[in-house]
């Protein structure tokens, strides 16, 4: 048996916020009756769950790794005619939803899937998840603004936590620094803004690890199911 809000959200109907607000609204049935509690249990191989008058149908899950360019927003529509990430997964069948975001003007690794409840434990800030970016700013940066970074700066939603940061080296012809930071936390902008906070403009900056998946094999722009493998040891933060 499980909650009905997180057999919706893996069903792909929404996330589980908002198939929470279906449930209150009245809009959904179990077995024929609306239901308005938040904590009803359903069994979804024998129960009738159906939103809107329309029944769910346990869909198969899918779990890819997408190698996100730059300028494409992670969003599943966009009411300006913006490049979608969904644009490039159009021949699959069943929704998928991007696993957090990534800004529009940065790139790399992005999990997409409809299993809601791998999403959400993914995304859940007690399991710190590792997210490790490459980072190319103009000038040099000194070790104690990298040490900085790596202890923790108080940005305006409070101060940030330990950082694994390494210097990768600065390009003469370019006056480009390489940085690569990892962080656990999932705040807005986050990265962008601890350089900013110190007066760097970012030239480019990249997802290049997602806990232990990497984008090796991956081009830009292209993606791979994850093997069973994989979903299994993402499902261990559990």
């Amino acid at each position: 048996m499980e909650r009905l809000q997180k057999v919706m959200s893996n069903c792909g109907v929404a996330s589980r916020r908002a198939s929470e607000q279906m449930i209150l609204d009245g809009r959904v049935r179990v077995n024929g009756v609306v239901i308005r509690e938040l904590g009803t249990k359903v069994d979804p191989d024998k129960d009738i769950i159906a939103v809107d008058g329309k029944r769910l149908e346990l869909q198969p899950k899918h779990y890819y790794l997408f190698n996100k360019p730059k300028g494409v927003i992670t969003t599943s529509s966009d009411n300006q005619g913006r490049v979608t990430v969904m644009d490039y997964f159009k021949k699959e069948k069943d929704r998928i939803y991007a696993v957090g975001r990534l800004d529009q003007n940065t790139e790399g690794l992005l999990l997409m899937t409809n299993d809601g409840e791998l999403a959400n434990i993914l995304m859940h800030p007690s399991k710190m998840v590792d997210k490790t970016y490459e980072v190319k700013v103009k000038g040099h940066i000194p070790g104690t603004v990298l040490q900085s970074l790596a202890n923790g700066i108080e940005l305006t939603d409070g101060m940030t936590a330990p950082a694994d940061v390494c210097y990768m080296g600065f390009d003469q012809h370019t006056s480009l620094t390489t940085v690569e930071i990892t962080i656990h936390e999932g705040r807005n902008r986050q990265v962008r803004r601890m350089f900013e906070y110190f007066g760097y403009q970012i030239h480019s900056l990249r997802r290049i690890q997602y806990a232990f998946l990497t984008l090796s094999g991956v081009k830009r722009g292209g993606y791979r199911k994850l093997s069973r493998e994989e979903v299994l040891a993402l499902y261990e933060y559990k």
